[in-house]
């Protein structure tokens, strides 16, 4: 991984110290915005200065684009044992059971700290009593997804965003886009901790290096490596792609979740039609008004999302058809309106209305199973760097993710997070490397931007074309070839160029594309969101396992990727 840009190779960081006292540098950097960042920072701020990092304005998260809740066992009538058995269920026999068991038991401590800093989650009254609305979403037993109406992630940002604000340790860096995290590595050249990371200021297109004594990467999803997603224009993979330069681990990036449901109309960029009308009673149907859902899964609407994914997908390629349609006009019009206010308004207005009948929907790319591997303290393999919610694998989705589990991970992992770098902290001398300033070295302004746009879309079509919801060998040797000659073109362009928050995208959105191919062709069956019609079962000769690759590692492994 290199430290400067420079043409050479960077000079490993020698044993020099420096004291971390200059306005850049922070006791705990975050690097993302979303909710797990927010919990740490909120948290860390009661001991030391935290910076937070984002690439947009800081409300800009995938975390506000989640529309369905968190789930947590909050009702009598539900246990943990039973939400632990269907974040298995839904996992396609690869989840660890030890990190579901353990998640899962902390979630309701999590939503109550989401609750005592501000969430306002839609409450009813039941019995004479004003309870908490418990929703029920596709693969659920129980009613357990804790909900703002359909704005579950705006809500839960906009507590976060004014709980932070209120906390004076808490510097928060808009437009900010991090480039290579600062990695302090022995003369074997293998990395031995993380100080931070180097970043573009997008207001003044300078890089500067943010020095921290502990790191945590919660920078979302990898959703625009894919030509349809729910994902915001943020969600390029970049925590994935620093990680995997850096030496760490990367898991399962070949689980890849398309979300069932999405809005088709060329003006609404595949805006997200929670899962949660489903589960309140929406149908899927043809375009003649059939149901078909019956047909792939005794559960229908309510299968798993890699279930109604893949069933949608076959029924467009068997028909020929554009899109299918989802149906809730049958239930009472007021109702819907009250549930799902800002579904019914953003379908006004391109015009479609749910209360009257059926809207025209497709899947799209959703939410990433894989990522940086870390332990149950959101530890990765490099000491003081740290990771949580999507960007992390964990252990808990195994091959498909149960709806609303993630904002659940995202909240229990950002607070163990916190634990483990303030347990760090308190026997830590405080002391970084001298790292060097960011060095452009003979990088000239770029005059031919069509390459960027050009290998941006290329790569998105590549990947939706043969490495979506249906795979195979062919296809992924195919795609694999050419992502390798795009990022050879990239790199080449990366190095001779002055980087903006395009080309860094770019460079990390090749990296992602790559992982997520090169997990697919490791994985020789098809287990949850990993189909492939060259290897239609599961392999049952051997114990599920996590595909894992590492840049240190000269071949690609199998095994258990969850560090001890």
């Amino acid at each position: 991984m290199e430290l400067r840009r420079g043409h050479g190779r960077p000079r490993p960081i020698g044993a020099d110290k420096m004291k971390l006292r200059n306005s850049t540098d922070s006791d705990f950097l975050v690097i993302g915005g979303g909710i797990a960042g927010m919990i740490f920072a909120i948290k860390a701020a009661a001991i030391g200065s935290v910076t937070v990092l984002t690439k947009a304005a800081s409300d800009e998260a995938n975390t506000a684009y989640a529309q369905g809740g968190i789930a947590s066992v909050w009702s009598v009538d539900d246990s943990f044992e039973s939400h632990v058995e269907d974040t298995l269920k839904a996992g396609a026999g690869l989840c660890d059971r030890t990190a579901v068991e353990s998640i899962v038991r902390d979630g309701p401590e999590a939503v109550r700290e989401l609750i005592t800093l501000g969430t306002q989650f839609t409450r009813v009254e039941e019995g004479g009593e004003d309870e908490y609305d418990l929703g029920r979403e596709g693969g659920h037993s129980h009613r357990r997804v804790l909900h703002a109406q359909d704005l579950t992630g705006r809500e839960i940002m906009r507590a976060l965003g004014a709980a932070a604000e209120a906390r004076p340790n808490i510097r928060v860096l808009e437009n900010h886009v991090a480039v290579n995290l600062l990695i302090e590595r022995g003369t074997d050249g293998r990395p031995r901790a993380c100080w931070g990371v180097y970043a573009l200021d997008k207001a003044t297109m300078s890089v500067r290096k943010i020095v921290a004594r502990t790191t945590l990467l919660a920078t979302g999803g990898a959703g625009k490596v894919y030509l349809y997603t729910t994902n915001p224009d943020i969600a390029s993979g970049d925590g994935v792609a620093m990680a995997y330069r850096a030496g760490v681990p990367i898991a399962n990036m070949e689980f890849y979740q398309f979300h069932p449901t999405c809005l088709y109309h060329p003006m609404a960029k595949s805006f997200l039609i929670s899962e949660a009308l489903r589960g309140e009673g929406a149908i899927l149907r043809l375009p003649d008004g059939t149901p078909f859902m019956k047909r792939y899964h005794p559960d229908a609407e309510l299968a798993p999302r890699d279930v109604v994914a893949r069933a949608i997908d076959s029924e467009m390629k068997r028909l020929g058809l554009d899109c299918v349609f989802l149906d809730i006009s049958h239930l009472d019009a007021a109702y819907i309106r009250e549930r799902f206010p800002n579904i019914y308004k953003r379908c006004l207005v391109y015009g479609f209305d749910l209360t009257a009948g059926p809207i025209p929907v497709v899947p799209a790319a959703h939410y990433m199973c894989g990522g940086v591997v870390t332990d149950l303290m959101a530890r990765t393999a490099i000491p003081r760097l740290y990771a949580a919610g999507e960007v992390a694998m964990t252990g808990l989705h195994g091959a498909n993710r149960l709806a609303s589990n993630s904002l659940l991970e995202a909240a229990v992992m950002g607070r163990r997070a916190f634990a483990a770098a303030r347990e760090q902290l308190s026997h830590d001398e405080g002391i970084a490397p001298a790292f060097p300033e960011w060095d452009p070295g003979n990088a000239i302004q770029s005059e031919q931007r069509v390459l960027i746009t050009h290998s941006w879309e290329e790569i998105r079509r590549l990947m939706w074309n043969y490495v979506g919801i249906v795979r195979s060998d062919r296809r992924l040797e195919r795609a694999l070839r050419r992502i390798l000659m795009l990022k050879e073109e990239i790199h080449s362009y990366y190095w001779d160029h002055l980087i903006d928050s395009d080309l860094i995208e770019l460079r990390n959105l090749v990296t992602v594309a790559e992982l997520v191919v090169r997990c697919a062709m490791m994985r020789k069956e098809s287990r949850g969101l990993n189909y492939n019609i060259d290897h239609p079962e599961h392999d049952d000769t051997r114990a599920p396992h996590d595909t894992i690759v590492s840049r240190d590692d000269a071949m690609p492994a199998e095994a258990s990727a969850r560090p001890a």
